[in-house]
């Protein structure tokens, strides 16, 4: 509903990258098989073994299994190659975790954690659910982005921060 707001087709979207394959961050994936998958190869193994990585749906990707697939190898992908999109790898919290880092021209960088941080506390506690698969890495990872931030500036995005994110314009409104 939303992209039709703005009048794109689900056929217009050309890259699908997904933080990881619990339930809560893969709605509608199937309606993007079309677009080439930008994936770390841990996440696609556990979201296609058998059994399924828990917490997942695999109905709502199916038909990704076949979809053309740039599997990431390095700690950061540059999407466009100008640095306005990268993928960096954040393990912990499932296999091939990520987080997406946007430069938006007025408003900054912004980094959307995925489940790196379920709640804004956990920014300051350091706390890390013990349903993660692997905590030991989730610190890890937290660690390297808040390095990573540090050198490119922004502002990280906790995607389950339900305060913050009743604050954030939702399509067809946009940040720029």
């Amino acid at each position: 509903d939303q992209l039709a707001a703005i009048g794109v087709a689900p056929e217009r979207v050309t890259f699908l990258a997904l933080s990881h394959a619990h339930w809560d961050h893969t709605g509608n994936v199937y309606q993007f098989t079309h677009a080439t998958w930008l994936a770390r190869r841990a996440e696609r193994d556990a979201m296609f073994a058998q059994p399924p990585l828990a917490l997942s749906r695999p109905a709502d990707f199916a038909g990704l299994e076949g979809a053309k697939t740039v599997l990431l190898t390095d700690d950061e992908y540059d999407v466009f190659g100008d640095g306005t999109v990268i993928i960096k790898s954040a393990p912990g919290h499932t296999p091939g975790h990520q987080v997406l880092y946007v430069r938006l021209a007025h408003s900054g960088g912004i980094l959307l954690g995925g489940d790196l941080y379920h709640f804004p506390e956990q920014l300051q506690l350091g706390t890390v659910p013990a349903f993660d698969y692997d905590t030991t890495a989730t610190r890890a990872s937290r660690v390297a982005v808040a390095a990573y931030l540090k050198k490119v500036g922004g502002q990280m995005w906790v995607q389950h921060d339900f305060a913050a994110n009743q604050a954030l314009r939702k399509s067809p409104l946009f940040y720029e």
